[in-house]
Parts: structure tokens; C-alpha cells; sequence
């Protein structure tokens, strides 16, 4: 009879036990949503700072009359650029306007996936710079669509840009060195020979 009541008990405790057991992947959908806040708080850091720099440089600076910061090497020297980031494309603004788009929705998309902070910087950098200037294309003059980019920031006379352009290439450098340490977007790295059989603890995961 014991044994009998032994069996009947069994999957009783089973269900228990794994009633009982953390599920581990409920900290996924927490720990993603803090990578969002970081993403977004980094992109709306580098919109602010770059629109408010832009006001600032139309208030204070007259075109064609730049303004040493570092000797003649770093100057501020406002101008209107039709083109792309560093006064590239100038003929083709409708082109870049529809490539910002395309860049826009493709952030939006990989950031569904994301589970790297350091890709959380990366994509909030580029999602704040896109924006920045997309901005002056929909909203300056010309016209919608076809406005021109304020630049400001003088590098040796060679390029001019602004915070947007150095948000966008710091994401950019970022995204290469990920890239270089194999951290995919959801944060995780592809295995190598030497973590095989080291044990649970290398779940090929980087959240850094």
C-alpha cells in the first residue's frame, strides 16, 4: 500500500520541484529593457547635444569667419551642407534623406535583438546622429526633404561637421571593434575550441 501511495506521490513532487526551480529566463525581458533605456538615453544625449550646439553655432557664428579652438587645427567655421556627413554628396540631398530613413529603421529593427551594452551604445550614438541630421533635412531650408545640414567644427580645414557626424563615427568605431570581438548584436560571441568542456558558466554571453 505504501508503495502504491509512494507512486501515486511521485509526479505530486515532480510538479513541486519544478514549480519551485527559478526560471532563469525572467530576467531576460528586465535586463533587455534596461539595454533600451541605455540605448535610448544615449540617442537623446546625442539629438540634444547636437541640436542645442547647432542653435548655439547659428547664434554665434557668422559664416566665413571661422573661430580658433585649437591654433588653426580645431576651428569653428559654420557653414550649410547640402551633402552627407564632412560636406560628401552635395548634389544628392533627397538620396541621403532616404538613406537616413533606411538607416532608421534598420536601428529600430536590430535594436529588437539587442543584449550588448556596448551594441546599446553603438546603436543609441547612431540613432541619436541619424536624427540630429535628419532633422535639418526635414526642417531647414530649402525645402523639406532637401535642407541643409549645419556644420560648424573644422577639423585641420580639411572636413567640417558637427556632434551628430561625431556621434555617428564613434558608432561606427564602436560597431568595428564589437565586430572584431565577435559580439553579435544579442550579445553573444560564437564558441571556440578552447571553452568547450569548460563548464556552464561559459554560455558564450557579453554584456559588455
Amino acid at each position: 500500500m505504501r508503495d502504491m501511495q509512494d507512486e501515486a506521490g511521485a509526479p505530486l513532487t515532480a510538479a513541486d520541484a519544478s514549480t519551485s526551480t527559478p526560471d532563469t529566463t525572467l530576467d531576460t525581458p528586465r535586463d533587455r529593457r534596461g539595454l533600451f533605456l541605455l540605448l535610448a538615453t544615449v540617442a537623446v544625449v546625442a539629438y540634444v547635444g547636437d541640436q542645442v550646439t547647432k542653435v548655439v553655432a547659428l547664434r554665434q557664428l557668422t559664416p566665413g569667419e571661422p573661430v580658433d579652438v585649437v591654433g588653426e587645427f580645431i576651428r569653428l567655421n559654420l557653414i550649410r551642407n547640402a551633402g552627407a556627413a564632412f560636406s560628401i554628396a552635395n548634389s544628392a540631398t533627397w538620396v541621403l534623406t532616404l538613406i537616413a530613413f533606411g538607416v532608421l529603421v534598420f536601428i529600430l529593427r536590430t535594436a529588437r535583438r539587442i543584449g550588448s551594452r556596448g551594441w546599446a551604445w553603438a546603436l543609441g550614438m547612431l540613432l541619436g546622429g541619424s536624427l540630429g541630421n535628419l532633422t535639418d533635412r526635414m526642417l531647414r531650408e530649402p525645402a523639406p526633404g532637401r535642407g541643409h545640414v549645419v556644420d560648424f567644427i573644422d577639423y585641420f580645414g580639411l572636413f567640417i561637421g558637427n556632434v551628430a557626424d561625431i556621434a555617428i563615427v564613434s558608432a561606427a568605431v564602436l560597431i568595428g571593434l564589437l565586430a572584431l570581438r565577435g559580439v553579435g548584436v544579442d550579445g553573444k560571441r560564437p564558441h571556440h575550441g578552447r571553452h568547450e568542456g569548460s563548464g556552464a558558466g561559459t554560455d558564450g554571453a557579453d554584456h559588455g
